[in-house]
């Protein structure tokens, strides 16, 4: 894979799309999960919104999201806002994703569909592209969020499932797969994606397993990334993976039959995901 060349940062479109996102009270995963790229996509100005509130009813490991069992009330406005930005910015390909709220009797699935409407009320043509927790594989939740239609279907494994106790606690390695493949099953056409975190203690034929199993579910596009400790009170680098390991699950996943994979050190489920979805048709190459 060839790594995407790092665009010398502008501070000043930074700058303005900080204030953009505070004067329209957003939030991003890029800023709530410490990404890596925030920086490049910010200064890009682009962005992964974060809807349903920056505040956490889970406590996975790897995440620097904020976590309370009790978080905020939802905003009803959220989505008009985030369609306006949007619209401001001229965006093409949109990335809505959310924290997990299993206080909620949909765990937030009406915000998506809400905002997926806005977007579409008010952006012409727009790719969305939802990158959604499982809402514990509430049909009916989910089939309020597939009603209105996204483009890309994400929900990440995020690791293997003998780590799942301790990465990710709360969740559920098999529920997980069964959402992914619940969206496929209710649209055959809809893209279908999902991304796992390297470098927590995996062993590579598990990371085998789990895109032999992604594509038993009929996933689309995978994305594979290094994880880094983004605080102390986050749990440790295991071991840092080569560019040359990662290039060589890039061609494993290939020759399962992806229809794109994006793997490197950097990679993430939100980051580049306009030109993943575009490497389908090979227009683009990562």
């Amino acid at each position: 894979m060839n790594n995407p060349v790092k665009n010398k940062i502008d501070l000043t479109k930074i700058v303005e799309l900080n204030a953009l996102l505070n004067k329209n009270r957003l939030h991003t995963v890029c800023v709530s999960a410490r990404c890596p790229n925030k920086s490049e996509c910010f200064g890009k100005k682009t962005a992964a919104f974060l809807i349903l509130g920056d505040i956490c009813t889970r406590s996975c490991r790897f995440c620097s999201v904020r976590k309370n069992a009790a978080p905020a009330l939802l905003d009803n406005d959220e989505p008009g806002r985030i369609a306006d930005f949007v619209g401001e910015l001229g965006l093409e390909h949109v990335v809505i994703t959310s924290v997990t709220r299993d206080d909620l009797p949909d765990g937030g699935a009406s915000q998506f569909a809400r905002t997926i409407q806005a977007l579409r009320a008010k952006v012409p043509t727009p790719i969305i592209e939802v990158l959604i927790p499982d809402f514990q594989l509430d049909h009916e939740a989910l089939d309020i969020l597939l009603a209105a239609q996204p483009d890309i279907f994400n929900h990440n494994v995020e690791t293997v499932p003998r780590l799942y106790s301790t990465v990710r606690p709360e969740a559920d390695y098999q529920r997980s797969l069964k959402v992914l493949k619940y969206g496929k099953q209710k649209n055959q056409s809809l893209i279908t994606k999902s991304g796992l975190m390297l470098g927590l203690g995996e062993e590579e034929k598990e990371v085998v397993a789990v895109l032999q199993d992604l594509r038993r579910a009929n996933c689309d596009l995978v994305v594979l990334g290094q994880y880094f400790q983004p605080t102390k009170s986050n749990m440790p680098v295991a071991r840092y993976l080569s560019r040359e390991e990662f290039k060589h699950f890039e061609k494993v996943a290939g020759n399962m039959g992806f229809l794109a994979v994006a793997s490197g050190p950097t990679m993430r489920s939100s980051y580049l995901a306009k030109e993943l979805y575009h490497k389908i048709k090979g227009s683009y190459k990562l």
